[in-house]
């Protein structure tokens, strides 16, 4: 009979636990879905991602798959977990409330023992403060664009509500399952006992492994499972997964990047939906004034129009992880001037609506063209490009450019953003590149090659991209026998030197073999392209692009 009681706390304590915590997930869910709340499933992965070295961060990607195969497996694993907390805690305050104290210690209130209402209680302070802690450089999320000051205590209070109301749940739950009852009923005097010895009425013990009122508790926490089913299926049609790692590359490449195809690479499960009213834009750190601006207020400063491109430090030679266009904003020394910057500024940190965070120097930060842009290409930003407003740094890769941009503080020291954590950098300058993309190539296992066969004696076009940066092109050459002799080539878009130019060369092979294309570029400076060739980490790739082609 012990052990069948036993068994029936421990049980009783299981489904109390995990249907609050059913309760608790969907209130998680709809905060994120309604609010912009970023839940533990969200942020926990987010805040470990940036601690991983780059070695770990790349042997995850072959092991779940790539960036949206380990973003998967980084949400599944927080419902493991919140699932697993919510059944731990549960059980856990189940023995407690049903342990043996002595007649002298026993105390109840409303229902359940001192011991056990202090385990919840202190279970949840300590869950909140040493969640708020870990957290904390991510706390400034909210995926609908409050600013990192408000959205911080929005965060911090979700997250007392959510553990609150899962300390109360438990112990309503687990209370009206087993059957309690209130204290000061006194129970029948046994024989031999005097009347002022009479025990108090102690909780009605749960006597079978499932009792009625658990297997309703258990049926109606299963049902919350569906809305918050419906809510995550919600967001996983609204997840990055079927755009992220959007390359622009093959024959139709255009001067300027169609912003539909404009190459996309983001660090969310679920990218921020940003509400233009909601967002705001802080500005404060070493400054004489700090202030807050709405969209609005950007019109106030000189509208500027640029044309600039951007690429990915994952990009690696002939692949298609940057794109060209004319963007529109405001230029950034002119918002930064208005808060006085003090002496000593070393750095911008700035900070996104998804938690991220990155750094530029402060002289990059008042460069004129380091804008805050809110068009591309005539519209307003597409929600995965940042809106309502993101941060445009030219001659840098694409993660300095943050997107969906809500705080810029400045800085007395070198602060490290969230890839330059994990060990990426410290230079984020791309190196001089060229790459061939007309006619198509393709990627094999020996490297680039033409799809196409060639003819002898038949003129091929080649067509190609250079990029330097914001050092511009000047020339590009290009060579049919793996860099034996080199031709100059017709640079028909030049660009400005803030973005790619386009090139290209007539070829006519005159007999019949296999051949290697490749080009290389000067930059605006007279700096020749780097032949010898590296990866992208932890710098950004360099090298020649070279294409085997095959003329028959």
């Amino acid at each position: 009979m012990r052990v069948q009681r036993l068994l029936g706390v421990i049980l009783t304590g299981l489904i109390a636990g995990l249907a609050a915590m059913a309760f608790v997930a969907l209130l998680m869910a709809a905060g994120r879905y309604w609010l912009g709340i970023s839940p533990p499933v969200e942020s926990i992965p987010d805040r470990v991602a940036r601690l991983l070295d780059i070695r770990t961060f790349f042997s995850l990607f072959g092991k779940y798959g790539g960036y949206s195969g380990l973003k998967r497996f980084g949400i599944i694993s927080g419902l493991r977990g919140l699932t697993t907390a919510g059944a731990a805690v549960g059980v856990i305050y189940a023995l407690v409330a049903e342990a043996p104290f002595s007649r002298r210690s026993r105390r109840r209130m409303l229902g359940t023992s001192l011991p056990a209402l202090l385990f919840v209680a202190v279970s949840v302070v300590v869950v909140w403060i040493g969640m708020a802690i870990f957290l904390w450089p991510v706390l400034g999320a909210n995926y609908r664009g409050l600013p990192p000051t408000s959205a911080r205590l929005v965060t911090m209070a979700a997250m007392l509500v959510w553990y609150g109301s899962f300390g109360v749940l438990l112990i309503g739950l687990y209370r009206w399952m087993a059957g309690f009852r209130r204290q000061g009923v006194p129970a029948p005097v046994p024989a031999g006992v005097e009347p002022n010895e009479t025990p108090m009425r102690p909780a009605v013990a749960v006597g079978t492994p499932i009792t009625r009122r658990a297997a309703i508790t258990a049926v109606a926490s299963g049902a919350l499972v569906f809305p918050t089913y419906r809510i995550i299926k919600s967001m996983e049609r609204d997840a990055t997964f079927t755009y992220d790692g959007t390359p622009y590359s093959g024959e139709g490449i255009q001067p300027i990047t169609p912003t539909a195809q404009f190459y996309s690479v983001t660090k969310n499960v679920v990218d921020p939906d940003v509400d233009k009213g909601v967002w705001g834009l802080e500005v404060g750190g070493l400054v004489a004034h700090g202030k807050s601006y709405g969209f609005d207020d950007l019109k106030q400063f000189q509208q500027v129009d640029q044309e600039t491109t951007l690429m990915c430090i994952s990009n690696r030679i002939g692949a298609g992880l940057f794109s060209n266009a004319n963007w529109r904003g405001v230029r950034l020394k002119d918002v930064l001037e208005e808060s006085s910057p003090k002496e000593g500024a070393v750095e911008i940190l700035m900070s996104a609506a998804d938690g991220y965070q990155d750094s530029i120097s402060f002289e990059k930060a008042t460069d004129p063209t380091t804008l805050l842009v809110y068009e591309i290409n005539g519209e307003p930003l597409p929600r995965k490009h940042g809106y309502p407003v993101r941060l445009l740094v030219p001659g840098m890769y694409g993660e300095k450019n943050v997107k969906w941009i809500t705080r810029i503080d400045v800085v007395d020291h070198d602060a490290k953003g969230f890839y330059e954590q994990q060990g990426w950098g410290p230079h984020f300058v791309p190196s001089t590149r060229s790459d061939i993309f007309s006619p198509r190539t393709r990627l094999g296992g020996n490297g680039f090659t033409f799809i196409r066969q060639f003819k002898a004696n038949q003129t091929v076009e080649i067509k190609g991209r250079a990029f330097a940066g914001d050092r511009g092109i000047r020339s590009v050459e290009f060579s049919t026998d793996n860099g034996g002799n080199w031709r100059p080539a017709t640079i028909y878009y030049p660009g400005t030197r803030l973005t790619w130019a386009l090139w290209s060369a007539s070829w006519t092979p005159t007999s019949t073999g296999t051949y290697v294309i490749t080009s290389r570029a000067v930059d605006g400076t007279g700096a020749p392209q780097p032949e010898q060739a590296h990866g992208i980490v932890p710098q950004g790739a360099q090298g020649y692009h070279r294409v085997k082609a095959t003329v028959a």
